[in-house]
């Protein structure tokens, strides 16, 4: 009788391992799951074909009724999109309330983090911390996505109050990159001297990028990290600046022409996706400057950012017609960049 249980118990295990050989793999080892579903969309070494499926493309409107969208940013972990719900400036300061939205597809928003004071967002890589442009105290804060505790990662340059952080992005060795025109300054004091600039944040020093913009706005990094994209949206244009690998900014050159150029996004083949404000259109562009086509939504666009589970889903916010704002969305061929 023993030695029929043995062969048994033998046996059962033997099957157990072919299942898992069938299966294709031994069991995901503690927190693959996670990483999974945290993992960045844009595969290594991939080829991709035209962005878009036509030249011009209608995004779909999600929801009405906010004051003020802007920020839209993608959590890979939890699978949502947060955004900044800005409201009509108040107090002596006249300054805008803010605070972050949480949009569950398909129809869920509710508010993450109230007050938050924020318009433009980022998460970071493994999805802990949600970085802003903060325009009620003048900094770059981060927010832990847990207990949602604030702290400040830019507080002023040289001494100096910025104007009102507006946009930023993160480098992949997770420098943060931020604009800084003065949209949302309101009443306080001008401590930059009349000029509105690009600032950069490396393992807590602040150094200055550029300060010749006019009012730069929307900002963000290619896929690798070594162009980074500024819209000045007072002059109507798109400028690069090379990037070293220890972070530095290089040269500037111009990149592109639109009106009132805002947020910013780029896909996993280094296309760039810029908001024009007053146009209320996407102007999608190649690596190379190409134009490649234009995606409407709305009339005043802000911002835009990839999300979705397969990274294909550009979220879009924007102005609707009759008044207030919303979020748009639209589906593309090419997975976004997290960044």
């Amino acid at each position: 009788m023993a030695d029929r249980r043995t062969r048994r118990r033998r046996r059962a295990r033997a099957l157990t391992a072919v299942a898992i050989v069938i299966a294709g793999a031994a069991p995901p080892a503690p927190g693959a799951l996670a990483a999974a579903a945290t993992a960045s969309p844009c595969a290594p070494g991939a080829v991709y074909g035209p962005p878009l499926p036509t030249p011009t493309v209608a995004a779909e409107l999600v929801r009405g009724g906010f004051t003020f969208l802007e920020g839209p940013a993608w959590d890979r972990r939890t699978g949502t999109l947060l955004l900044s719900d800005m409201q009509k400036p108040a107090g002596p300061q006249g300054v805008q309330p803010s605070a972050v939205l949480r949009y569950t597809p398909p129809d869920t928003f509710e508010t993450l983090i109230a007050q938050s004071g924020s318009n433009g967002l980022a998460v970071t890589d493994d999805g802990a911390r949600l970085l802003a442009a903060t325009h009620d105290n003048r900094t770059v804060s981060s927010y832990s996505l847990t207990d949602r505790t604030r702290t400040t990662v830019a507080a002023d340059h040289l001494g100096r109050a910025f104007n009102s952080p507006n946009d930023l992005t993160i480098g992949p060795d997770g420098t943060t990159y931020f604009t800084d025109p003065s949209f949302q300054r309101g009443n306080r004091a001008d401590e930059q001297g009349g000029r509105t600039g690009v600032f950069r944040v490396r393992d807590g020093a602040v150094d200055l990028v550029d300060d010749t913009l006019r009012q730069p706005n929307g900002i963000v990094l290619s896929p690798d990290g070594t162009t980074l994209y500024v819209g000045a949206f007072g002059s109507n244009a798109i400028v690069k600046y090379t990037v070293s690998p220890d972070g530095t900014p290089g040269n500037r050159t111009a990149f592109a022409s639109i009106r009132t150029p805002d947020g910013a996004t780029t896909d996993c083949a280094g296309n760039v996706y810029w908001a024009s404000h007053d146009e209320g259109l996407i102007h999608v562009f190649a690596p190379s400057g190409e134009r490649l086509g234009t995606i409407s939504a709305g009339r005043n666009t802000t911002n835009a950012a990839f999300g979705g589970p397969d990274g294909r889903t550009l979220y879009i916010t924007s102005s609707v017609p009759g008044g207030g704002f919303g979020l748009y969305q639209t589906r593309l061929n090419v997975p976004g960049n997290p960044h």
